[in-house]
């Protein structure tokens, strides 16, 4: 096992990053704070108001400006942090060059500089970070850079594209990266074991997660990869197939981790969490400048986790690190190295099971594990590196890299005959007697994946272009390990489901964990590698056409051999060569400033990593989509909202082969399809209304089997499920000033429980609440706040157990009941 060195590893990792924060504390910049009250009207007006209160003068081309509105600015910021909020939401930026120096501009400009750009002038002072600015805790999404690997803004982008920004996740408390997508629409999550991070997304299931383009999530095989959101800046969902950009990938959507990056600009913050079930969390940011020249800048996050659940014998203590660095060496050219380490010991939870077409009637505190089943361990560690460099106004070159190492290991107490969905209740006991066995796998995978994107901005034709060409490579390979007869019962482990009576001899799980199974074959070795050319071209007519599109190719190796040894496995590795050809289209016309109307046609290129029960491999999956909606921004662009309707088809869908016993023989079901209407909406509605929600109406079924189940609904997919989230800052009542409230609901209707439709999860409405204070303490502020989870206490369930780990008869996963939590957070 690899875990003590890394573990090592990280605790070098550590101490490194204290260093390097105590020497950016060294160089901790000052700055004048200015007040500003600026009223919402012309830019033009605003930065005159803006150059009279900072004393700073203000140079841009006349017809720069000339059009565009400002959302005004009130409170206290330094010149450059007023300059922010000034441009936030337009297509204006400014850059900061040599002896701060300052030039505002079209951030979209196809040309170089304008020649009537008058000469810029110099800017007193530095900026640094003031804590009592919240203007970054507003829940809008004005771009994206998932979409189209570039800065388009997401309204002009013709596609379903959602963010939820640090601030919701911040108010809602989120540490689990399925509560953040519970924001977003189509969007549900299907643990394993109960943690991991598999989501459905329109109807399909999606076992890939991406860190900033690149995938994290490596091989899925053994428990996921666990995620959390200490170290996010935002959380990214690209609605439909995503190959074209991205390469193996779901055809349901991609879900991109975007973290948090260094800044020139000192900010601190401590967090203390507490809340039920014995929950602490501890989380912490620092970032600023090392260099007095701001060319070099650290970032260090993080947090440590330790809890218990309010299901019998589960808990989860957990840390992560992430320490960053970025050297801008030139205006042009900027590099970012950053260092992931996150390790928990938890215990795997196996769920409840189905009795008839319903869950058991028994608490869903209850677990059918051992309070001695031995701890289970994770612990993933990502190396990340970023370069990018413009040549000039039109063109710039961005190199990514990632490489990814996951290590788990559980050792279980599981329902008996689980994997072929044989009945684990004793009928000699009238259905009583939960049987079960003890099952152990080990997990050790590493990926690496790299991608190199070439952007330009031209004219030709009187139409404006922004391109991208590029290419990238994946490579997977891991290793599996499986101990413990999962298939016959145990003696004498057989619980009573109604009067568990828990504590088994330690000498069962010695005996068990004696026996390799399947024999001969239990270890696998598994190779993937991918390669994949793509261009896109988005194209500009006027101010209201803009089209999008381009295309793939894709060369993928993928392979599993199986044997008594890891050596042995490696030696009878097969290869499974796919290639293949993936496009897509788009098209967004605004026929006014604040609507968009769009179209899209996309495909997408999969490479199965199984084989058939007989050992034949299987056909790449394909998917198709078709796609229509409008987008809207309203409130000065202040609050933004997506409505759209799709059809998406996937062919060639892996599923376990139910007629087989062994467990990782898998069939594919043929085709199915999704479609149905989705409604995302976010951002800020006044000076104090935030608001994020959602709602899809999803029609997914298998339309094509080689089982008989055609027209059956695709499991665990609701037809109607939906969020909201409200959130009010007072700062209009001198009484109640620094007072914030939030209301959030989370529903979704009856869902089917597996493909089979044998039984079904009952629809729920959750409510959740918090309230928070924030209290200024000069340039610092201190909040404290309150939440609640499920505000009615509603006993609700989840999600099934995708048939990774279980059937999803046997692995049925209940929600959280009442649950509070408390947090104060220091920010400076």
């Amino acid at each position: 096992m690899k875990e003590p060195n890394r573990w090592q590893f990280l605790k070098s990792v550590v101490l490194i990053s204290g260093l390097l924060q105590t020497s950016a504390l060294v160089a901790n910049p000052n700055s004048e704070v200015y007040q500003f009250d600026i009223a919402a009207g012309s830019m033009t007006g605003a930065l005159s108001e803006f150059s009279e209160v900072s004393k700073v003068d203000i140079n841009y081309p006349a017809n720069t400006v000339s059009e565009v509105k400002s959302r005004g600015l009130k409170g206290s910021y330094t010149t450059e942090q007023a300059l922010q909020q000034l441009l936030k939401g337009s297509d204006l930026s400014y850059r900061i060059t040599g002896d701060n120096i300052v030039t505002i501009e079209r951030s979209q400009l196809a040309e170089g500089k304008d020649p009537t750009m008058m000469p810029p002038v110099q800017v007193i002072g530095q900026a640094v970070f003031d804590a009592t600015n919240t203007g970054d805790a507003d829940y809008g999404q004005p771009k994206i850079g998932t979409a189209t690997k570039t800065d388009t803004p997401i309204f002009e982008t013709p596609i379903s594209v959602q963010v939820i920004p640090k601030a919701v996740l911040q108010d809602q408390k989120t540490t689990r990266l399925k509560d953040a997508l519970e924001n977003v629409s189509g969007v549900r999550a299907q643990t394993t074991l109960g943690l991991g991070n598999g989501f459905i997304v329109r109807g399909f299931r999606t076992g890939r997660v991406f860190r900033n383009g690149l995938s994290a999530s490596g091989l899925s095989i053994g428990a996921a990869t666990e995620f959390d959101t200490a170290n996010l800046e935002s959380v990214e969902v690209l609605k439909g197939p995503a190959a074209i950009l991205f390469g193996r990938i779901d055809p349901g959507g991609l879900i991109n981790l975007v973290t948090k990056k260094p800044r020139d600009e000192s900010f601190y913050s401590l967090e203390q969490r507490f809340g039920s079930y014995e929950f602490y969390r501890t989380e912490w940011d620092a970032t600023g400048a090392v260099a007095e020249d701001r060319s070099v800048s650290y970032r260090f996050t993080g947090s440590y986790q330790d809890n218990n659940s309010f299901r019998d014998f589960n808990l989860n203590d957990r840390m992560l690190i992430h320490p960053s660095l970025t050297w801008k060496p030139s205006d042009a050219t900027s590099i970012t190295v950053d260092v992931e380490g996150l390790y928990q010991e938890h215990r795997s939870d196996r769920g409840l099971f189905a009795i008839g077409d319903r869950p058991a009637p028994v608490p869903t505190s209850r677990s059918y594990i051992e309070p001695n089943d031995p701890l289970d361990k994770t612990s993933k560690v990502n190396l990340g590196f970023d370069l990018s460099h413009s040549f000039n106004d039109q063109w710039k070159l961005r190199n990514r890299f990632l490489a990814t190492f996951n290590d788990s290991e559980d050792i279980s107490i599981k329902p008996a005959n689980a994997f072929t969905v044989a009945s684990f209740l004793d009928p000699t006991t009238t259905n009583r007697i939960y049987q079960r066995n003890i099952f152990a796998q080990t997990v050790d995978a590493e990926t690496y994946t790299s991608n190199l994107d070439l952007e330009g901005s031209f004219e030709f034709l009187g139409a404006r272009h922004k391109t991208l060409s590029g290419l990238d490579f994946t490579r997977s390979t891991g290793t599996y390990w499986t101990r413990g007869n999962f298939i016959r019962p145990i003696s004498g482990l057989g619980i009573d489901i109604y009067n568990p009576v828990y504590g088994i001899d330690p000498a069962y799980f010695e005996s068990a964990l004696a026996t390799p199974f399947p024999a001969g074959i239990n270890y696998s070795y598994f190779r993937d590698e991918w390669y994949g050319l793509y261009m896109q071209d988005q194209i500009t007519l006027g101010d209201s056409v803009h089209i999008l599109g381009g295309g793939r190719y894709d060369w993928a190796k993928t392979g599993r051999g199986r044997g008594a040894s890891i050596t042995s496995a490696e030696a009878v590795l097969p290869t499974t060569r796919d290639e293949g050809f993936s496009p897509r289209f788009g098209l967004l016309y605004q026929p006014w400033n604040w609507l968009g109307i769009y179209g899209n046609w996309t495909t997408s290129f999969g490479a199965n990593n199984g084989v058939t029960d007989s050992g034949k491999s299987i056909d790449p999956e394909i998917g198709e989509q078709f796609e229509a909606g409008f987008k809207t921004e309203i409130f000065d662009r202040r609050l933004t909202a997506t409505a759209a309707y799709y059809h998406l088809v996937k062919q060639n869908i892996l599923t376990r082969d139910q007629n087989s016993a062994d467990p990782n023989a898998v069939a594919p079901i043929g085709e199915a399809r999704s479609q149905g209407i989705e409604i995302d909406i976010s951002g800020r509605i006044t000076s104090g209304l935030n608001i994020i929600g959602s709602y899809a109406y999803t029609d997914a079924r298998i339309t094509k089997d080689n089982r008989g189940l055609q027209g059956h609904d695709m499991n665990n997919v609701p037809e109607h499920s939906g969020s909201l989230w409200v959130k009010y800052d007072v700062n209009d009542n001198n009484v109640l000033n620094g007072w914030s409230f939030g209301l959030g609901l989370v529903a979704a209707g009856q869902r089917l429980g597996d493909d089979e439709n044998t039984f079904v999860l009952p629809g729920y409405a959750r409510l959740d609440a918090f309230t928070a204070y924030s209290y200024k303490l000069g340039n610092k502020r201190l909040i404290a706040q309150f939440n609640i989870r499920n505000l009615l206490d509603k006993a609700y369930y989840e999600s099934t157990d995708p048939f990774q780990n279980a059937p999803p008869r046997v692995g049925i996963y209940p929600g959280a009941p009442l649950t509070a939590i408390g947090s104060i957070r220091l920010e400076f």
